[in-house]
């Protein structure tokens, strides 16, 4: 199980409004996670869902945060509600001679993001993006 996995099945459990945007493993010892919440994410939220998080904390240095304006991207919803708006998406390997892609986003299916970039359109399956977040407007 990966550690966004793990980190998602306890927070359903302990902070069911809690959104899990992005967990990464830092180097060896840190794991930065990515809230969202419906009313927003404070810095009293981040300290809770700090508490909620144990298990975690056993392990690794644990920060919370909020996703910010360059919000990271990581699932198809995330990419559906934000159509219309400016992303960076980077691949994990080459993808039409590139590794990263900037502009408009302009589908979000099930299986691929499509974005409008500088060179034309592009669609890009969720399984070869590295990292992806919107760019401030």
């Amino acid at each position: 199980m990966s550690i966004q996995s793990d980190i998602e099945a306890r927070l359903a459990e302990r902070e069911p409004e809690v959104e899990v945007l992005l967990a990464e493993l830092q180097g060896s010892g840190t794991v930065r996670l990515f809230i969202d919440h419906p009313e927003g994410v404070t810095l009293a939220l981040c300290e809770q869902v700090t508490h909620q998080l144990p298990e975690v904390r056993e392990r690794y240095a644990l920060e919370v945060s909020s996703p910010g304006t360059q919000r990271p991207l990581t699932k198809p919803d995330h990419f559906r509600r934000f159509l219309g708006r400016r992303a960076k998406v980077r691949t994990r390997g080459a993808h039409e001679g590139r590794r990263s892609f900037t502009g408009e986003l302009v589908g979000a299916s099930e299986a691929e993001v499509t974005i409008a970039a500088d060179t034309g359109v592009v669609a890009i399956p969720y399984a070869e993006i590295h990292r992806s977040n919107l760019m401030e407007d």
